[in-house]
């Protein structure tokens, strides 16, 4: 009897640690998973350029050294990245502006918190029938990212052209063509899906386009464009972040990840692949946050 009560008070453990351990795989707090030595599993979500970085960082040396095994998952689309965030499914994701966070967690209720600083990829205006920003004609239609974000930083790029004059106390994150408080050319604006701007530069006399759809449409923002933004106070909101749920925030490997992006080799691989048009900014969050 002594024999079989040990033996079932034993199998009852297991039972209930076996049952802890899956609470932890599935509830726990931690961002992702480290294995027998140490490392640590992280899932990044993006797109576009920025995934082809991640996948070099992935790969690198560093990655080894700093104990993380980089896995990158490719999603199509902003609000959807930002969901696979917030649901759990990536770790973290790198492909937004500060201003596009704030602008998704405004309009979702969700909670994604900033971890680092990237680059500024500079916005630029576009055309194929103006050869000059001095030139541009009275009536002339411009074309902007049809989302809140893009859409207010693309008539901060306009005004600091010289070519609008927008009301005080514009929302950098939500603001939008009502906000325009002078238009001396008369300016006809028209909201297109963002990733379209290559495809429409024949059709409109203006285009506003972020640089990562520029690159994938074959253009160099610095040497394309007519007028483009530069790394300044003014235009901080555009910089780029790494994005992760508010609870997982001061977790140790996804913070090491910041510091993967600015070394010496990521930023040798980007000036190589992408010809200085990703601006490197190394910033803490609490300047971004600085109103």
């Amino acid at each position: 009897m002594k024999k079989q009560w040990f033996a079932g008070m034993a199998l009852s453990a297991l039972v209930v640690l076996a049952a802890c351990g899956n609470d932890s795989a599935t509830n726990g707090g931690s961002s992702a998973a480290a294995s027998s030595d140490g490392t640590q599993t992280i899932t990044i979500g993006s797109m576009g350029s920025d995934a082809q970085i991640w996948e070099h960082i992935a790969d690198s040396q560093a990655a080894k050294d700093a104990k993380l095994d980089i896995k990158v998952k490719e999603i199509d689309g902003g609000v959807e990245l930002n969901n696979a965030t917030k649901e759990g499914e990536v770790d973290v994701n790198a492909f937004q502006s500060w201003a596009y966070l704030v602008s998704y967690n405004k309009d979702s209720g969700a909670k994604l918190a900033a971890i680092a600083t990237t680059y500024l990829e500079p916005m630029g205006i576009y055309s194929s029938k103006i050869k000059d920003i001095k030139d541009v004609p009275d009536g002339a239609l411009v074309a902007l990212a049809d989302n809140p974000a893009n859409t207010a930083r693309g008539l901060l790029l306009l005004q600091a052209a010289g070519l609008v004059k927008l009301k005080d106390g514009f929302d950098v994150g939500t603001g939008g063509t009502d906000d325009v408080a002078e238009n001396p050319h008369n300016l006809k604006f028209e909201l297109i899906d963002d990733t379209t701007g290559p495809r429409v530069i024949q059709d409109v006399d203006l285009v506003l386009i972020g640089n990562t759809i520029a690159l994938e449409g074959g253009l160099n923002v610095l040497k394309d464009s007519l007028f483009h933004e530069e790394v300044s106070v003014d235009t901080k909101a555009n910089i780029n972040v790494l994005a992760t749920a508010d609870d997982k925030k001061n977790d140790a490997g996804l913070l090491k990840l910041g510091e993967l992006y600015h070394s010496e080799d990521t930023q040798q691989y980007i000036e190589k692949e992408f010809g200085g048009t990703k601006v490197d900014v190394n910033k803490p969050i609490s300047y971004l946050e600085e109103k």
